[in-house]
């Protein structure tokens, strides 16, 4: 009852500034405004593709709220509010992969992307800790010194709304491949008004039109025979457009001669060269795209793009999302050693990092070998290589230790004193 009336009282919603009361609503046929718009043609070019592969590939990767030693090394997953916006459900609309993903897409089409808490426990404006229950994806529609306008989706209405929030509160993410692919003279940018211009061709081309001279037989000099050869032209397109078949007939004396041919142009090299140099400043092959890229080739490929990606994403929401105590402060837990039984005292901070599963990369043919390897050098125990490649944890107690199975265990050792009796 205390939590239900301490939510009552704090809890804070970016729309409303007060918790959402239910309302019912009839449904209406209105179009799902969740999706942020989309700039006209780029959806025909092939930027798009390489923008969706990046974004599908990002939110395949792990993205936790945990803890970590005084050397921001990783100790464990933490049980909050925003890990489960992360893992599980972003919002009421969509899981934590969908989010990131619409968040990565956003961010790569239009140069930077803003993740918005819409719900929290407290109002985040007047309080530097807060407890994220609720995230969306936006972009921002105005700029300002100390805060900024974003359009936001509102679940409660079912359309987009425009907010003026501090930037303190808002996670900010910029597109680490601005230069290439956002910049209005980029390579990226050249490619879709290459595929605009070759669109409208291939609409001209594709088009009714017959594209065709008629010569007649007089001259056209005067305006008297000019006028006589246009509705001469508007016979011939009336015989057309008015013949079932499409069939006209032509005095003997006029010749036709017929335009319709390929058109030659130096278009689809150019967005072959384009392409070409895209993806190599992005580290991106057509095995990539295909999905038959060795394992070498997409490590590069993980490295050199979803990695910065990755990092610009979750480098926003942890200085937006974590005070700065607990990020750079911390705090102490105590803990028994198992080894000396003695309590130690450690501090311990909170980050946000990403994991990739390392098993995804590799083929079938090599994975008992790196098992037996992360297992004869204590990296991993049996039961966690298990779980990585999806098979069901074993009840052994020993495939849950730390220890290469290799060795046989030592027994205690036996001594002797000088006489040849065993010392107890």
């Amino acid at each position: 009852m205390a939590s239900l009336v301490h939510r009552l009282t704090y809890a804070w919603n970016a729309f409303m500034n007060k918790d959402p009361t239910r309302v019912r609503r009839e449904p209406t046929v209105y179009e799902n405004d969740m999706r942020i718009f989309r700039s006209y043609g780029s959806d025909k070019s092939l930027v798009t593709s390489v923008y969706e592969r990046i974004a599908i590939d990002s939110a395949a990767c792990d993205i936790r709220h945990v803890t970590t030693d005084e050397n921001g090394r990783f100790i464990d997953y933490i049980d909050s509010k925003l890990n489960r916006c992360l893992t599980s459900n972003a919002n009421i609309d969509q899981t934590s992969r969908a989010f990131i993903k619409e968040a990565i897409f956003n961010m790569l089409e239009n140069g930077h992307t803003v993740i918005v808490p819409t719900k929290t426990n407290v109002n985040p404006v007047s309080n530097h800790e807060f407890d994220i229950e609720s995230l969306r994806v936006g972009y921002v529609e105005e700029w300002y010194p100390h805060e900024v306008k974003v359009s936001v989706y509102n679940e409660d209405s079912g359309k987009r709304e425009s907010l003026i929030l501090p930037k303190n509160i808002v996670a900010i993410v910029y597109n680490p491949f601005y230069e290439t692919m956002n910049r209005p003279n980029s390579i990226a940018q050249r490619i879709n008004r290459k595929f605009a211009i070759l669109d409208f061709v291939d609409e001209q081309t594709g088009s009714s039109k017959l594209d065709l001279i008629i010569k007649l037989p007089y001259t056209i000099k005067s305006e008297a025979l000019q006028e006589r050869a246009e509705k001469r032209k508007k016979d011939l397109e009336m015989q057309l457009a008015t013949s079932k078949y499409g069939i006209a007939y032509i005095d003997q004396t006029e010749n036709v001669t017929q335009l319709n041919r390929s058109l030659e142009n130096q278009l689809l090299p150019q967005i072959k060269e384009l392409k070409y140099m895209l993806f190599s400043q992005l580290g991106i092959t057509d095995e990539i795209m295909n999905g038959t890229a060795d394992q070498s080739t997409l490590n590069n490929y993980y490295q050199r793009t979803i990695v910065p990606v990755l990092g610009a994403l979750v480098d926003s929401m942890r200085w937006k999302f974590l005070s700065e105590e607990v990020r750079f402060d911390g705090y102490e837990v105590e803990s028994e050693n198992p080894e000396t039984g003695e309590t130690e005292v450690r501090r311990e901070k909170q980050s946000l990092m990403f994991f990739n599963d390392p098993f995804k990369l590799i083929p079938t043919n090599q994975l008992a070998e790196i098992a037996d390897k992360f297992t004869r050098n204590e990296i991993m125990t049996s039961n966690e290589i298990r779980q990585a490649i999806g098979i069901k944890p074993s009840r052994d107690p020993r495939a849950d230790e730390l220890r290469n199975a290799n060795i046989s265990e030592a027994k205690d050792e036996v001594h002797y004193d000088m006489d040849g009796n065993q010392i107890q």
